[in-house]
């Protein structure tokens, strides 16, 4: 068996949770701010996204969800999800962004993943708390990624990691294949394989046997 492990935001998503989030509150500007400075390994993951939820405290859930609503994945990621579920490929997103999101996205394309590995932003009272909670705020995605091969007695030679972003690195490191999907430029020395495009992955997923070649 393989596993392919997606990123989400900037990955299957040219979405970013966070700033849409900030579009429904007026911070958007800041939130786009802070993601650049942790995507580009300026600051840690865990102090961005602390200080992007704090910017969305008393945001009303209606709002969460209508944010969420315009989630959207990349042209030709869903076939590509689609394509590895139908060869009996182990699909997981893990993502420092919200569940909320990405199980958004995911059912309005009407394709799904074997696991998602993401964080939450807590509701009170029918407005958001400011906090975020989740494995991936202080846990890293080498560790996620390691945890899901040991669980599907996968090796970790066996596993394909696809992302852009500095929280990205770990996964890409440890992955028996790293795919940066137009990867920053403190990520793309990690990355085997660049790709601008889900069409140009699936050629990439092809030539490497996990996907059969179209006909």
């Amino acid at each position: 068996m393989t596993i392919v492990a997606f990123d989400f935001d900037g990955t299957l998503s040219d979405s970013e949770m966070t700033v849409l989030l900030g579009d429904q509150y007026g911070v958007a500007d800041e939130m786009d701010e802070i993601t650049e400075r942790a995507m580009n390994d300026e600051i840690e993951y865990a102090e961005s996204l602390r200080s992007r939820a704090a910017l969305l405290e008393d945001l009303p859930d209606e709002k969460v969800k209508a944010a969420f609503d315009e989630v959207r994945l990349r042209e030709d990621a869903a076939e590509t999800i689609r394509r590895l579920n139908e060869a009996g490929i182990y699909t997981a997103i893990l993502t420092g962004g919200f569940e909320r999101g990405v199980a958004a996205a995911l059912s309005r394309e009407g394709v799904a993943v074997d696991e998602i590995v993401a964080n939450r932003l807590p509701v009170e009272d029918d407005v958001l708390t400011g906090a975020a909670e989740g494995p991936l705020i202080e846990g890293t995605k080498d560790d996620a990624l390691a945890t899901l091969a040991e669980r599907q007695d996968v090796e970790m030679d066996d596993t394909i990691a696809v992302g852009d972003g500095a929280n990205d690195l770990p996964m890409l490191e440890v992955a028996g294949l790293s795919v940066g999907f137009e990867p920053k430029a403190a990520v793309e020395p990690s990355c085997e394989v660049v790709v601008e495009s889900f069409a140009e992955l699936q050629t990439v997923l092809e030539d490497e046997e996990v996907l059969p070649r179209e006909q």
